[in-house]
């Protein structure tokens, strides 16, 4: 199968196109909601020029720099133009590493100290460092009129921009410049140091156009919890969740429910520029009300919810939960089958009961009818567990993601969200109760699976020995990437990263010597069949 991967990759791909346009299928037959990303905000005003092909998906996930934050900072002042037509040439050592403008520039920051960039030390700037929310808050304290070393402290800073109104992108360790502009367009209605917004600051400036306006809608916010990670609130800090009976039927929460998990609606939507406008929808529900929708999920309120930054909802009956854009499954509930995984979008995800311990057997027309489930995301719902989720390298080359280190799928007759046409098909296809699963049958079959972790840099230090046909999962834990290549070509993993695993099969008995190649002079193994 290997020899075919590519013929495979192309497979895979096809079968995915076909679920994102169920997707777009989906999407197409809500009502449409007007939403704005802070990137086209930020745009708009030209608080963001982009590069030379303008602000676009990819500029926007770009790293940022120190240069940008300087730049920025000039700009938010009016200052801009002034430093980029500065003929000083005392200057940072490192401006060589910039264009003559942005040395330009340089030279202007370090003629003006008191624009806070007095370099890193050495005489140095650094202009191509990555920088972090901690750094562009200061900055943006600093426009605000707000003095660092006096109003607050530097390891201060974000504590301080919250109680200011900043709090988006807080905790972000290398940003972006999507990260940039949620953090630019979040600051214009923050109050600056003589009581004014920084909105109109800039328009008496001339930094934005005096005939400008703040964005029109509500804001979908994040916010950050130690332990649910980055969830959604609406614009005063509210939290908004998620309801798995909505998987089945998006109109579940009728009467009662509706007291207390009430609705969440806005025709105008303003969002972080790390989030897809594509993903935003409006259901008409059967009460005539409507109700925004993030990935197909209704979003609704909890009423025990006091204030900004009350999480009450979470994991209320197992059925609620704080609505995030990084979940890499949720759950669905059926009347008939009660809790299920399914992905973010709520399809229904399946194990297949021929499978063992991070081994498919689902291969050729199988996997025409039952697609691999790969995750991009990284949270999971609470009352699942983060470690019972992990990827495996399929014998094609390709990912599939795994739940208890079983592999998962969809079924390719599965239309739309909620449908469970693929339970029980051929007595082997079932949904995942989370809670129940506990493997399949195969996986109590007479066929043995071994382990090899790798892990700093070893396959372990003495033989494995093994029966005639055993499966044996190469699993790697080192952050460095490893591989298992067999000295007679008997057999040859993949390189995995870190948390990646891969199984062979030996039938034929003998000794099995075998290497990782990256690191051949060293790393070696041996494998014994009986």
């Amino acid at each position: 199968m290997a020899k075919n991967s590519g013929a495979w990759t192309s497979l895979v791909v096809s079968i995915a196109l076909v679920f994102l346009s169920f997707v777009s299928v989906a999407s197409a037959e809500e009502s449409q909601v007007t939403v704005q990303t802070d990137a086209d905000i930020a745009k708009e005003l030209g608080l963001l020029l982009g590069d030379g092909d303008g602000v676009t998906a990819q500029y926007l996930s770009k790293k940022s720099t120190r240069m940008q934050a300087a730049i920025i900072s000039l700009r938010l002042k009016g200052l801009l133009q002034e430093a980029a037509n500065y003929t000083g040439t005392a200057n940072f050592s490192d401006a060589g590493k910039v264009g003559k403008e942005n040395a330009a520039i340089l030279a202007y920051l370090k003629a003006h100290p008191e624009e806070g960039w007095t370099g890193t030390g050495s005489g140095a700037f650094d202009p191509l460092a990555e920088i972090s929310s901690q750094q562009l808050y200061k900055v943006l304290l600093e426009t605000l009129g707000f003095r660092s070393g006096a109003d607050f402290t530097y390891a201060e800073t974000e504590q301080f921009a919250a109680s200011k109104g900043l709090r988006q992108i807080a905790g972000t360790k290398s940003l972006t410049n999507a990260h940039i502009a949620t953090a630019l367009v979040e600051s214009l209605s923050a109050a600056t140091a003589d009581s004014g917004t920084l909105f109109s600051a800039l328009q008496s400036r001339g930094a934005i156009s005096a005939d400008a306006k703040l964005p029109l809608g509500d804001r979908i916010s994040l916010r950050a919890n130690k332990d649910l990670g980055t969830y959604f609130t609406d614009e005063e800090g509210r939290t908004l969740y998620f309801f798995t009976k909505d998987a089945e039927d998006p109109n579940s929460c009728k009467d009662n429910c509706l007291k207390n998990w009430p609705v969440y609606y806005t025709d105008h939507l303003q969002i972080p520029s790390s989030l897809n406008k594509a993903d935003f929808g409006v259901l008409a529900r059967t009460d005539g009300a409507k109700q925004l929708t993030y990935k197909g999920w209704p979003l609704y309120y909890f009423v025990k919810d006091a204030k900004a930054g009350d999480v009450n909802g979470e994991a209320v009956n197992g059925v609620w939960f704080v609505a995030k854009s990084d979940y890499k499954v949720m759950i669905g509930t059926s009347t008939t089958l009660g809790n299920y995984l399914t992905d973010d979008y709520g399809r229904t995800l399946y194990y297949f009961n021929k499978d063992t311990p991070k081994t498919s057997v689902c291969e050729g027309k199988c996997i025409t009818n039952w697609p691999v489930y790969t995750s991009a995301g990284g949270s999971v719902p609470t009352t699942l567990k983060s470690a019972d989720f992990g990827e495996i390298t399929r014998s094609d080359g390709n990912g599939q993601s795994t739940f208890k280190d079983y592999p998962l799928y969809y079924f390719v007759q599965d239309k739309s969200r909620g449908e469970t046409k693929g339970q029980d098909v051929n007595q082997v296809w079932f949904v995942i109760d989370p809670a129940k699963f506990n493997g399949t049958s195969a996986s109590a079959s007479s066929v043995k699976t071994y382990n090899v972790d790798i892990k700093e840099f070893s396959f372990g230090t003495e033989p494995l020995t093994v029966e005639a046909g055993s499966k044996i999962v190469f699993t790697n834990h080192d952050n460095m990437k490893h591989n298992a290549v067999a000295e007679d070509g008997s057999f040859s993993t993949p390189l995995l990263a870190k948390g990646e695993s891969y199984t062979i099969t030996l039938a034929k008995t003998g000794t099995y010597e075998y290497y990782c190649e990256p690191h051949k002079d060293f790393m070696t193994g041996t494998i014994i069949v009986k």
